[in-house]
């Protein structure tokens, strides 16, 4: 046999047990559909922060009245002076 072959049988059985050890670790790759992310460390921030983001604060009926009140007075004076 020529050493090339003998060269090519030995990558292709390591290659096999490598894709066996893999698959039997449980660390068999997984190929992601799409497109890559921009940065990797940009986007796993980004679903860090969105995650741990807090909820905003709704305004209350009382708030709401008030600043409907304050800006129909805004817009008066603002007609008055036209």
């Amino acid at each position: 046999m020529d050493t090339q072959q003998i060269v090519a049988i030995l990558i292709a059985e390591r290659e096999r047990l490598t894709k066996a050890i893999d698959a039997l670790s449980g660390l068999e790759p997984t190929k992601r559909r799409g497109r890559p992310p921009k940065n990797a460390v940009a986007s796993a921030a980004a679903t860090v922060e969105s995650t741990e983001q807090k909820k905003r604060r709704g305004w209350s009926a009382a708030a709401k009245k008030a600043q409907a009140a304050k800006m129909k007075a805004y817009w008066a004076a603002k007609k008055k002076v036209q």
